[in-house]
């Protein structure tokens, strides 16, 4: 395999799928994860904890999930989309916006909660979901900058999914949908950040080969 090749593999999309699915076996083979009790005493993500100081939550909720048909929805949409923005971003950038969509989301839903929400409701949150809208919003702004496509993704297929998305977690009980919209608006600030549009890039190194750099 080419070295071109290698580097266009997903590697840091793989690990993490397989990171969460590990870790949800794990969890399953020890407990139950469908059991909120359990879910907590093994990292999910719990208010009065939190706010305790036990942030490391923000980061291990993003790696679990609540039962098989929660953790399959996530990895099946970052596994159709994730190599993607990886391949646009590169891999340590891909991890970073990866990491910070996910305890993004998980910090502005806590703090949604705590705002909007009635004290006497506690609400426990697990899952990759922020994380994944952080993916869809990063790909968002790279198809944007490219005139409407990326590789195969075009901005109307994204934007389609963004609004189903939404609207079923929107109509649906038990959705943590504070963190889906947090998870998009930082993958689209995250975007912005870290990608560079490929033909700037050569443009860059035009300037630097001519001395116009300044």
């Amino acid at each position: 395999m080419s070295e071109n090749n290698k580097n266009r593999l997903p590697v840091v999309n793989l690990t993490i799928i397989a990171v969460n699915f590990m870790y949800f076996a794990y969890l399953e083979l020890i407990g139950d994860t469908e059991n909120t009790i359990f879910m907590i005493a093994h990292g999910a993500l719990y208010p009065p904890a939190v706010l305790q100081g036990e942030y490391w939550r923000l980061l291990t909720s993003v790696f679990m999930h609540f039962g098989i048909g929660h953790i399959i929805n996530n990895m099946l949409v970052l596994y159709v989309l994730g190599d993607n923005l990886e391949r646009a971003l590169g891999k340590v950038r891909y991890l970073i916006l990866y990491l910070v969509c996910g305890t993004g989301a998980g910090a502005v839903s806590l703090w949604f909660d705590q705002t909007f929400v009635s004290t006497e409701t506690v609400s426990v949150s697990a899952g990759a979901s922020g994380a994944v809208f952080g993916v869809i919003g990063g790909l968002l702004y790279a198809v944007a900058v490219n005139r409407g496509q990326l590789e195969d993704l075009r901005t109307r297929q994204l934007a389609v999914m963004v609004i189903l998305s939404l609207y079923f977690g929107f109509t649906s009980t038990g959705v943590n949908n504070a963190a889906h919209v947090a998870g998009l608006v930082i993958g689209i600030i995250m975007g912005a950040i870290l990608y560079r549009k490929p033909g700037n890039n050569n443009k860059s190194n035009e300037f630097r080969r001519n001395g116009y750099e300044r």
